[in-house]
């Protein structure tokens, strides 16, 4: 398969992935505003700080390095020795959910019963519902490894909507439950999706299309089962070290990624009702970044990693790979610097209102909108990383995984340090202030590895951070009327007046799109060709 084949399937897919983060998000996004209404902070606080972190650090530590090592290369493998080693994630999984389950219930602060009921049931049934998604493990690889587009958008996108649905009703028939409605549903959402990847590949095994097209590299449910066979080793020695590297490095990714979450957790800084309001305020935050940048870092992780060879730098590698690669990754953090320049411009005048319009008062008053404002900001530092990561993990070799891990080991180290003194310094937005500084030092870590990966080759994808001094200045002259606007027009003055503040930052908008439609043709194009939305009855293969 040409690099091109490659791009236009991880196109489709990060299309894709976008429709169904978008889904998601609107869901998520209308369920807790729901739920707002109906319980309290602290069980917010609990189930989506205390709970979810449980249910993150689980799956992560368990499969996050066998997806990454497993999906580098091509399909062209030995995959019977693939799934033995992705099988492997079931008993890591048992063993972090165990122990982890053991932290959350005896060396944690346990919440008030009366406040917070059935902790501990939620501790349990959150470990296990962790343990029923890593059993889907093998079929979400091959599924990924194949770009199988439909399968992923269906089959998440009907676990989070029935997930929803259930959550909605428990809470507002049974709201004195607690927290076994949030258990109940999250351990449904795992069991939904492991059963839609079940079901999808038991038909297509089973049909006779694909034996003729000989699409997959297995032909029933079975060979996807542990095997064992005296003419071949158990595993691929070479992905079993690329998954110890990438593990030791997603060990202190994740600490990275949920290090505000661990040090509330361990650390007690904020008490459950605030950590209710930061998180709430953290996932509005998030939000345009998770629809828009992650679709795109997953599904271009893949397309990096299938076209560029590990041990080899740019000079010693198919030039027609590295220069389709160079021109994706140029207009990939031109999307990115932009995407983040809009959002942290129009954030720092439109927090307060959305806040308000989203939960009242309790999150617009007080912190609420200091902490928006500054996640606007970590939102562009967000967007950037997402896209260098990408490519710099998909292209290091194994030992410059390893050379890597040490400066995550800092990073972390520094992360949660500077989180404890910012906290107590400036209350939660700290928080937000030390993921700024660490994303910044990670930025810049993979601008230097892209820097020499190009340095010999005619190639400049860096390029794609600089923008039209137009666009810069249309974009600085649209945050100050809008900060203006905000004077004026909210938010104690009334609808009509927020109305107008509303249509004026629209207009500064729409003034801001069009000059980059004008000026970044070559971003134009790329979107046009490459991230146009796929229909979704088309399966990519």
């Amino acid at each position: 398969m040409s690099s091109r084949e490659v791009l236009g399937q991880a196109a489709r897919l990060a299309s894709s992935g976008l429709l169904l983060q978008v889904l998601f998000r609107v869901i998520t996004f209308v369920l807790n505003a729901f739920i707002l209404r109906f319980l309290s902070k602290e069980i917010v606080g609990v189930v989506n700080v205390r709970l979810a972190l449980l249910y993150s650090t689980t799956v992560f530590l368990a499969r996050e390095a066998f997806r990454r090592a497993c999906l580098s290369g091509g399909t062209q493998r030995d995959w019977s020795q693939t799934f033995n080693l992705l099988w492997l994630t079931v008993p890591l999984g048992v063993f972090w959910s165990l122990f982890l389950g053991w932290v959350w219930l005896q060396l944690l602060e346990v919440p008030d019963p009366n406040v917070v009921p059935h902790y501990g049931t939620g501790v349990v049934v959150f470990g296990l519902s962790a343990v029923v998604e890593l059993l889907g493990e093998p079929l979400w690889v091959l599924a990924q490894a194949h770009m199988f587009v439909r399968l992923k958008v269906i089959a998440e996108s009907l676990s989070v909507i029935l997930k929803s649905i259930l959550t909605a009703l428990l809470v507002l028939w049974l709201p004195h439950w607690g927290l076994y409605i949030f258990s109940l549903a999250q351990l449904f959402f795992t069991a939904v999706l492991v059963f839609c990847y079940v079901i999808y590949f038991t038909k297509l095994l089973g049909s006779p299309e694909s034996s003729k097209r000989q699409v997959l590299p297995v032909s029933r449910m079975t060979d996807l089962l542990p095997s064992i066979t005296r003419s071949r080793a158990f595993v691929n020695w070479e992905e079993a070290k690329l998954t110890w590297s990438f593990f030791k490095q997603s060990f202190l990714k994740q600490i990275l990624t949920e290090g505000e979450r661990y040090v509330m957790t361990f650390l007690n800084v904020l008490n459950f009702g605030d950590q209710g309001v930061y998180d709430t305020v953290n996932n509005l935050g998030s939000l345009v970044a998770r629809l828009i940048f992650q679709p795109i870092e997953e599904s271009f992780y893949i397309f990096f990693a299938k076209v560029l060879e590990r041990e080899k730098d740019a000079t010693l590698q198919k030039q027609e790979d590295v220069a389709v690669a160079a021109a994706v990754l140029e207009s990939l953090l031109k999307l990115a610097l932009l995407t983040g320049l809009t959002i942290t411009v129009f954030g720092f005048a439109y927090s307060q209102l959305a806040l308000d319009i989203y939960g009242g008062a309790m999150l617009s008053s007080g912190s609420g909108p200091v902490l928006l404002r500054a996640y606007c900001l970590y939102v562009l530092l967000l967007a950037i990383n997402g896209v260098t990561e990408c490519f710099t993990f998909a292209a290091m070799s194994k030992e410059e995984v390893d050379r890597y891990n040490f400066t995550m080991l800092a990073l972390s180290s520094s992360f949660l340090g500077l989180s404890y003194i910012l906290t107590h310094w400036c209350g939660s937005v700290g928080f937000i202030l030390a993921n700024c500084f660490n994303m910044g030092i990670r930025i810049t870590q993979s601008l230097r590895f892209i820097h020499r990966y190009y340095r010999k080759s005619p190639y400049r994808p860096l390029a794609g951070l600089h923008l039209s001094p137009v666009v810069l200045g249309t974009i600085a002259l649209s945050g100050g009327v809008t900060a203006i606007s905000e004077v004026f027009l909210c938010c104690e003055w009334g609808w009509p007046a927020r109305l107008a503040h509303i249509a004026l930052g629209a207009l500064c908008l729409g003034v801001t799109l069009r000059m980059v439609f004008l000026r970044e043709t070559k971003l134009i194009h790329f979107l046009r060709t490459q991230l146009a939305v796929p229909r979704l009855a088309d399966k990519t293969t």
